[in-house]
């Protein structure tokens, strides 16, 4: 029999923020893969047009408006999810925000509640209700199931102004690592990717300041921005065989910036 750890038939990946930027650049290629794709954003027409999208590759894509940093809807979601598609095997928690301030003393309180209610409070309810069904599944008889926590290199770099969204991406790392230790018994595994200067709409005025373009994008190793394509090998090797015995690490993705 031919070694094919990368086939993803029969499996079902969840992604939140899936109808745009890195989470669509996974969804794409774990359907191309052969997974059938649920995604959830808050914006009904980009996840139908993300649905159109991901359909065309030949998969069964549930598309559902799904806010993360709402409980109960995070826990709806879920429970519809595995409804429709009978289980979900993966589960990428991608969904986030990025709102910064002109100083830390400037950054309002306003700021910091939403950024944590979406980036930290929406990757907890999403991850603790995929936990959830993948523990019930276990005990049933069919443990498994991989994690994906997207947090960012502002969790391990300092990233001036921006300390609420740093906040949360840290504690992401931090969340990924507890909750492969106390699911492992289940066959689960978790790790998050951190993802170094992408080319998405939260970095779109990065993208037109030349001063960044002259100063920040030339440090990068690789010499350009990254897209949203290069999220997608690894989100087929997180969500496949191949990764059965790889479990509570950080996965940088950023071409170098951080090393150089």
């Amino acid at each position: 029999m031919a070694y094919a750890p990368f086939n993803l038939s029969g499996k079902v990946a969840l992604v939140t923020g899936g109808n745009r930027g890195i989470g669509l650049g996974m969804a794409k290629a774990m359907a191309q893969a052969g997974a059938d794709i649920v995604i959830w954003g808050s914006n009904p027409e980009r996840n139908l047009a993300a649905e159109q999208t991901l359909t065309a590759l030949g998969v069964r894509v549930k598309a559902q408006t799904v806010d993360v940093s709402d409980e109960a809807q995070v826990r709806e979601g879920m429970e519809e999810a595995v409804a429709a598609m009978g289980r979900v095997d993966s589960v990428f928690a991608n969904a986030g925000i990025g709102y910064g301030s002109p100083s830390f003393v400037d950054m309002s309180t306003e700021v910091y509640r939403k950024v944590l209610a979406v980036n930290l409070d929406g990757v907890f309810f999403t991850l603790r209700e995929a936990c959830r069904h993948m523990v019930e599944r276990a005990k049933a008889g069919d443990p498994g199931g991989s994690l994906v926590g997207v947090a960012s290199l502002a969790a391990i770099e300092g990233a001036a102004r921006n300390e609420a969204y740093a906040a949360t991406k840290g504690a992401v790392i931090s969340m990924i690592k507890s909750v492969a230790v106390e699911h492992a018994r289940y066959g689960v595994r978790a790790n998050a990717i951190l993802p170094g200067w992408i080319a998405t709409d939260m970095t779109a005025g990065a993208q037109g300041n030349a001063a960044f373009a002259e100063k920040v994008i030339p440090r990068v190793p690789a010499r350009r921005w990254g897209e949203p394509e290069d999220f997608g090998g690894m989100a087929v090797y997180l969500a496949s065989d191949a990764s059965s015995y790889h479990s509570g690490t950080t996965l940088v993705i950023d071409g170098g910036y951080s090393i150089f």
